[in-house]
């Protein structure tokens, strides 16, 4: 049975798309855009000059109360104690056992409100996760319904929106956010991204939203491109960015997935902690890691992989990288065969292509 568009949810900006030409797919239960153009000019836009996206599908939750900040530790493995006011940190909501409620980011507010932007097919299982451990004198809100979200990325993005507000966008520093003036708009302006490019996510009104998408096209001209899920999909792989559902899942656990760096053990105690110490103190079983194709053919989402004859592991993400120019993709391998330049073969359609681990990111933007 082919499900009708209309089981699905639109954002704000569906329209926007829709006449402009935009191929329209069912992603996490809304009807989002795929491609414009063409997903590689779409990638390369973004690469070397800018492209918008339209990210109002993602969930928005906040936490508000003198014992917002407590809940937010107990919840997360990175240290939101720590957040300046408009700071924003990457993290992890997580079960007992470390494995990924989701992934999520923490932006504070003031002290006693946070904001979280999770994931679009997260956002219910989220609300409900974090509600279950409410205690003390907190408030938790689902507000998604009350934002529209537009990424503007790519090296031209900051001078095109400059063009927009009388705030000095490079004032902002990378992982800081604002509210600012966007052409009469009040929006929240977020120097963060899904790309490895630099730019903003704005957070505005649903009401808004679509003035302000043809605004930022019409200013940023030849230097901007309308980019859909495919073109966020490979940059964010090239940046070595996880993707919930592929990449991490509430069977893999943070240390796993090569995300240490948001673990901070001396935080004080939080939810999994026990759990991640002890994976740290034994070392992992396997670890999330970058390969490269070594010649043709390109690997994919649920491909096997084999040392010899031994099934090693299935690739999570992989795609041909139109600005790299070379297949990459990846996969949890067994942690002794996890380091770089390990070579390992994956099964694509009854065919052995040959693999590297290597270095990740694979791509890193010029600061």
């Amino acid at each position: 049975m082919v499900e009708s568009s209309s089981e699905f949810k639109r954002t704000p900006l569906h329209g926007v798309h829709v006449a402009s030409g935009a191929k329209m797919v069912p992603f996490a239960g809304w009807q989002m855009p795929i491609e414009y153009t063409g997903l590689v000019s779409e990638h390369m836009a973004v690469r070397t000059s800018a492209g918008i996206f339209d990210v109002s599908h993602m969930g928005e939750i906040e936490v508000t109360g003198p014992d917002a900040v407590a809940l937010v530790q107990k919840i997360t493995t990175n240290n939101a104690a720590k957040l300046a006011i408009q700071q924003a940190q990457y993290s992890a909501l997580v079960y007992p056992q470390g494995t990924f409620v989701d992934d999520l980011l923490v932006y504070r507010f003031s002290n006693d409100h946070f904001f979280l932007c999770v994931n679009a097919s997260n956002v219910d299982k989220d609300y409900e996760y974090i509600l279950s451990h409410v205690s003390g004198n907190v408030k938790v809100r689902n507000t998604s319904e009350e934002y529209a979200q537009i990424a503007v990325q790519g090296p031209n993005a900051i001078s095109i929106l400059q063009k927009m507000t009388a705030t000095d966008l490079h004032s902002i520093r990378y992982y800081w956010f604002r509210d600012i003036d966007l052409e009469g708009e009040p929006v929240i302006a977020a120097r963060t991204g899904y790309t490895g490019e630099d730019g903003f996510e704005i957070f505005c009104s649903p009401a808004v939203a679509s003035s302000l998408w043809n605004r930022i096209r019409e200013v940023g001209g030849d230097q901007i491109i309308p980019a859909g899920l495919g073109a966020r999909d490979t940059l964010r792989l090239e940046a070595k960015m996880v993707l919930y559902g592929n990449d991490i899942d509430d069977t893999t656990t943070v240390l796993e997935a090569d995300l240490e760096w948001i673990v901070k053990w001396d935080k004080g105690d939080f939810i999994a902690r026990s759990a991640l110490w002890t994976q740290k103190e034994n070392g992992v079983d396997r670890k999330l890691a970058g390969f490269e194709i070594i010649g043709r053919g390109i690997a994919r989402h649920g491909h096997e992989a084999y040392i010899g004859e031994k099934k090693t592991g299935v690739v999570t993400s992989g795609t041909f990288a139109p600005y790299l120019k070379k297949a990459i993709g990846l996969i949890y391998l067994p942690d002794e065969n996890a380091s770089v330049d390990q070579e390992f073969e994956i099964d694509v359609r009854g065919k052995r292509l040959k693999a590297r681990v290597v270095p990740t990111p694979f791509y890193r933007r010029q600061k």
